[in-house]
């Protein structure tokens, strides 16, 4: 099992993300700066990590959207690589088209950093199936552009399909239909705005975390 991490100028959880995934597979992640052109080819699972990418100049999520790397990486991608973004890799994953919708600035125009309640709305994909059915978890957040915004026609597929995998509790951002996380139709691109990769250590404050990734190296 090989898993790797894309990093970008301002990535600011790359190491969590790595520590998350050597601690579950065992082996350290491969870290991937942004200008490489190719992913190899035996890497299993890919995470774009959360920061402040470019800085969040003009969108953000948009520069690192046009990185080198990430030209490949959306061609595997659609070729059924699992990818998964948090925070700022969400944003990225949906400025490619990757995943449907846009992460617009927080209904209240303030940063948000605490812990989240969520409700695990879709326990049967390969991002959930290490988690006990519809339970709740508690994970991370700290953003200030995590207000997801969707059109009715494609909130309402989302919702049908079962693509929502993760709602807020407490929406902390004026989220549509309070989404905290989803995948695109194939099941293997998920993005959401809170930390999984920072719930991974009970001396971080809890654990919920670790069957994020469970789930989706056993599924691997």
């Amino acid at each position: 099992m090989k898993t790797a991490v894309i990093v970008f100028p301002a990535s600011n959880c790359d190491r969590d993300a790595a520590m998350a995934l050597e601690k579950v597979t065992g082996r350290a992640a491969e870290m991937i700066w942004h200008r490489e052109t190719e992913i190899p080819s035996d890497i299993d699972f890919v995470v774009i990590p959360g920061g402040f990418s470019y800085g969040d100049y003009l969108r953000c999520g948009a520069i690192a959207s046009r990185s080198p790397i990430v030209k490949d990486l959306v061609k595997k991608a659609e070729s059924g690589l699992p990818v998964a973004g948090f925070c700022n890799g969400f944003q990225i994953l949906a400025e490619t088209g990757l995943l449907p919708g846009a992460l617009m600035r927080n209904k209240n125009l303030k940063f948000v950093c605490r812990p989240e309640r969520l409700q695990i709305t879709n326990a049967n994909t390969r991002y959930t199936s290490a988690y006990a059915g519809t339970e709740e978890v508690v994970f991370p957040v700290a953003h200030h552009d995590g207000n997801y915004f969707a059109d009715d026609k494609t909130l309402n597929k989302l919702e049908k399909e079962g693509r929502i995998l993760f709602k807020y509790a407490d929406n902390p951002n004026g989220s549509a239909r309070d989404i905290a996380g989803i995948c695109n139709e194939a099941g293997n691109v998920f993005g959401m705005m809170p930390h999984p990769e920072r719930a991974i250590d009970p001396q971080h404050g809890g654990t919920d975390g670790i069957n994020f990734f469970k789930s989706i190296i056993e599924s691997i």
